[in-house]
């Protein structure tokens, strides 16, 4: 039976969903060929803690059109300083729905896959299977974020990943570069260390701070999902990051044929 307002609503929905008018300042920028390309692309974003929300929602503002967004973790009281999903409204609740629910009020059209679950390493393998023109590892857990870069490595995919944002105050020291060339950064290091063991010296891009941690801002946790310790954050610098990684990855993507 004909209902004008079942009717109404799917036309409201599909004029929303059609309409690319909240791209134009994209497009006077970047032009509508390379727009184009973006609404085509897929990004996957491992980790929606201070580096990857934001990562997440700069991915989803630049137009991409497909994204799969991996988290297990819910929101915090410790995270409000620094976690764009983080409020004191919602402690206890997942962040990648309250990151899926922010990425589709941007953009209704987004074809997005949640993935609400801690990386386990045996689930890397599976979740890489799949087709992604980037990849933006942004764990903060030593073991999944090896893994993922490994396998992202040897699987020839696009892939920027962000290295210690904690204990550190200066958004001018953060540099773009191969895992090769970091120096200075503590996780660094260990990931290199780590990566050599794999044989893996070279080929990974990532982003890191040329800053001198402050040591005392280190503190040691239980070791729960691979994490074992933690630095202590300023509001804006995991933010810098995720901006830092996403321009990597939109920049790459416009590149591409």
């Amino acid at each position: 039976m004909y209902c004008p307002t079942t009717f109404l609503a799917d036309l409201k929905k599909s004029l929303i969903m059609a309409d690319r008018s909240w791209l134009s300042r994209t497009e006077l920028l970047i032009g509508k060929k390379k727009l184009a390309a973006l609404e085509n692309k897929h990004v996957l974003v491992v980790g929606l803690g201070g580096v990857g929300s934001f990562a997440a929602e700069f991915i989803c503002r630049g137009g991409v059109g497909k994204m799969t967004i991996v988290d297990g973790d819910v929101v915090d009281p410790s995270n409000r300083n620094r976690q764009l999903p983080a409020l004191a409204t919602n402690h206890g609740v997942s962040k990648a729905e309250i990151m899926k629910e922010r990425l589709l009020s941007i953009n209704p059209d987004l074809d997005l896959t949640v993935v609400k679950s801690f990386l386990q390493p045996t689930m890397v393998n599976e979740l890489l299977s799949n087709h992604f023109d980037y990849v933006i590892e942004a764990i903060d857990s030593i073991t999944p974020k090896i893994m993922v870069m490994t396998l992202a490595y040897r699987k020839g995919l696009n892939l920027v990943s962000s290295m210690g944002a904690g204990g550190k105050f200066d958004p001018t020291c953060l540099r773009v570069t191969d895992i090769s060339e970091t120096h200075t950064c503590r996780l660094a290091k260990y990931v290199r260390k780590r990566l050599h063991a794999q044989d893996i010296r070279s080929g990974i891009k990532v982003v890191f701070s040329a800053e001198t941690v402050v040591k005392e801002s280190l503190m040691r946790t239980d070791g729960t999902n691979f994490k074992k310790s933690a630095y202590g954050t300023i509001s804006y610098l995991p933010a810098t990051f995720g901006a830092t990684c996403a321009s990597v990855a939109l920049t790459g993507l416009m590149e591409q044929p």
